[in-house]
């Protein structure tokens, strides 16, 4: 578990504590610990089926939890009511309500609530400013876009004015698109606001680019928890490794043989010396491990160039993907698919032979019987 600083002041962290979840006869979740610091953007990512929405849900207040606790703002909150949480939940579904207009749907839980009526439109001109829904407020949920719907959905919680704000896959209905636009302005959302953001989400590019840190989730148990940077470079283990990043990551088993001051990878066949590599504990030669590099760290060169320098490895090129402002190269090495992510627009084509290098300074070892990284 990443160590916890201090939270900026007047900002509410979430603190789950040894949390146990079952729906059913259904173990979700059991003994989980999750550190979230006030005015962070925090996103739990992780494939369907994960718990990530139940771990969502259970700090709303919409699931009981069997066991554990849950804090907000330094307060238990494990057995109170959702509306006595401070937390405001945004769902994959828009949920308007289709008589009412932009306004009247912005505004209808504080009408219930007995807000006054000047703290209403003070509150509902913030939300309206800040997702430029002025021009909209008249208009009916029919009458907007898929995107402005949702931005109504995210105004409707800005304006309870949250100490917590809850994103469960808010955007997984809208084309690329609007994602994209939708995915920018929720992080200049969290700018604007300095609030504290829970998001789940199955899209590894939304949790890179929107998150402060992310907890890659599999099975009710966080894999890892850190930056985006941290989790896509340093991998903890072979799940994390190959479910971010796209193409996947290259993997290859092989051993590791010692040499004096000498480690080297020593796969069927590939060899390379990882003397450098930061291992947590002394290398164990005849250690059965396997190797992870991306794809952007592997470099492609044509056969007759990459001889006069390193030698690299020759191998097939099986496909080839126009990506725009990149390639991506398949080649069988072998009969293993290796991926490389070629921006200098290597002139290579289908049947032809290539040659690759991998960059060592930026590789993954892994323990091929447990899958933790060395």
């Amino acid at each position: 578990m990443a160590t916890v600083a201090a939270n900026p002041a007047g900002l509410a962290n979430v603190s789950v504590r040894d949390l146990k979840v079952q729906l059913g006869a259904n173990t979700v979740i059991d003994a989980l610990d999750l550190d979230v610091r006030g005015g962070e953007f925090v996103v739990l990512l992780g494939p369907s089926g994960c718990g990530k929405s139940t771990l969502l849900h259970s700090i709303a207040g919409l699931i009981d939890v069997a066991d554990g606790s849950i804090e907000i703002a330094g307060e238990d909150m494990t057995w109170a009511d959702p509306k006595d949480r401070r937390v405001a939940l945004v769902f994959q579904s828009y949920a308007l309500y289709p008589t009412m207009s932009v306004e009247r749907n912005l505004s209808f839980a504080l009408r219930i609530n007995g807000t006054p009526k000047a703290e209403i439109e003070r509150r509902v001109a913030r939300a309206s400013d800040m997702l430029q829904l002025g021009p909209l407020l008249k208009r009916k949920p029919a009458q907007l876009s898929g995107g402005q719907r949702q931005r109504v959905a995210i105004g409707r919680a800005i304006v309870r004015e949250a100490d917590v704000f809850l994103f469960d896959e808010p955007l997984s209905n809208l084309d690329a698109k609007l994602r994209t636009e939708l995915r920018r302005e929720l992080k200049q959302l969290h700018q604007r606001l300095n609030a504290t953001m829970i998001y789940v989400t199955h899209d590894q590019v939304e949790a890179m680019t929107l998150a402060t840190r992310m907890a890659v989730m599999k099975s009710g148990v966080i894999q890892q928890f850190g930056t985006p940077a941290q989790v896509y470079a340093r991998p903890e283990n072979l799940f994390v490794a190959t479910f971010l990043g796209s193409p996947a990551m290259n993997l290859m088993n092989g051993v590791l043989t010692v040499d004096n001051d000498r480690v080297r990878f020593q796969g069927a066949h590939f060899t390379l010396d990882v003397s450098g590599y930061a291992f947590r504990s002394a290398p164990v030669p005849g250690l059965p491990c396997v190797l992870g590099v991306r794809p952007e760290d592997v470099r492609v060169e044509l056969d007759g160039e990459i001889a006069a320098n390193t030698g690299g490895e020759r191998a097939k090129v099986s496909l080839v993907e126009p990506m725009g402002n990149h390639r991506v190269i398949w080649l069988d090495y072998h009969g293993a698919q290796v991926a490389s992510i070629d921006q200098k627009k290597t002139p290579v084509a289908v049947g032809d032979t290539a040659a690759f290098v991998v960059d060592g300074a930026h590789i993954s070892l892994f323990d091929e019987a447990s899958g933790t990284r060395l």
